[in-house]
C-alpha cells in the first residue's frame, strides 16, 4: 500500500470519527469515538509530516457531516493554443488558475474571480471538462480529501496583469511545461483537458 492510499483510508477514519462525535448518545460512544480521532490524527502526523498541532488546527472537530473540499480551476488556450499557467507563491511552482470553492459563489463564479485576482483577465468559463477525484491521481499526500473542478474558459480581456498572490503568469506550449506545483494540477491531467479541448470532446471526465 503506497502513501496515497494509506492517506485516503486514514481520512476516511478520521471521517468516521467525526460523523460518530455528531451522533453520539452516550458517553462510551463519545470516549471512543475521541480516541479513534486521536488515532487518525497520529497517524495523519506520520504519513503528512504536519504535526499534530497543526492538524488538529486544520481539521477541528467536525459540527456538521464532514465533505469532501473542492478545488476550482479554470483551462484557458491562446490563438496559438498555448495553456495559461499562474506560479504559485506558496512553492514557486505553476498551475492552472484557480483554487478553493468560496461559500456564497457557484463554480462558475469561483473561476471568474480567481482570473481576475492571479491574472487580472476577465474570462467566462464555457465548459465543465472535468471533476477529478484527487486520490485517483498520483498527486503528492495531503491531508484534505478534495474534488477538483476545472472549466475551459474563454478570454473577454487580453492584458495580464498578475495578482499579489501569484510571482507569474505566462502562456506554455503542451510540450513546453514548467515545473508544476502537483498539489493542485499534475501534467497528465492538463494532457487529458488539453486533449478534449483540441478534439472536441463535449463529455465530462469524471473519476
Amino acid at each position: 500500500m503506497n502513501n496515497a492510499e494509506l492517506l485516503t483510508l486514514i481520512t476516511q477514519l478520521r471521517s468516521v470519527a467525526d460523523t460518530g462525535l455528531l451522533y453520539a448518545k452516550n458517553e462510551y460512544d463519545v470516549e471512543r469515538y475521541t480516541e479513534l480521532r486521536h488515532i487518525s490524527i497520529q497517524m495523519l502526523d506520520k504519513v503528512t509530516g504536519f504535526g499534530e498541532d497543526t492538524i488538529n488546527i486544520l481539521f477541528p472537530q467536525a459540527k456538521d457531516y464532514p465533505t469532501a473540499k473542492v478545488d476550482v480551476r479554470g483551462i484557458l488556450l491562446s490563438a496559438d493554443n498555448k495553456i495559461l499557467l499562474a506560479r504559485e507563491s506558496a512553492d514557486g511552482k505553476w498551475s492552472l488558475p484557480g483554487g478553493w470553492a468560496d461559500i456564497g459563489y457557484s463554480a462558475k463564479e469561483v473561476i471568474v474571480k480567481e482570473f481576475e485576482e492571479e491574472t487580472g483577465l476577465t474570462v467566462v468559463p464555457e465548459k465543465l471538462l472535468a471533476v477529478f477525484d484527487k486520490k485517483m491521481h498520483p498527486h503528492p499526500p495531503q491531508p484534505f480529501y478534495v474534488y477538483k473542478m476545472v472549466f475551459h474558459c474563454r478570454a473577454m480581456s487580453s492584458v495580464i496583469n498578475k495578482g499579489f498572490d501569484v510571482l507569474d503568469v505566462q502562456y506554455f506550449d503542451i510540450n513546453n511545461l514548467p515545473e508544476l506545483s502537483e498539489d493542485r494540477i499534475l501534467k497528465s491531467q492538463i494532457e487529458l483537458l488539453y486533449e478534449k479541448i483540441l478534439s472536441g470532446d463535449n463529455s465530462v471526465y469524471a473519476d
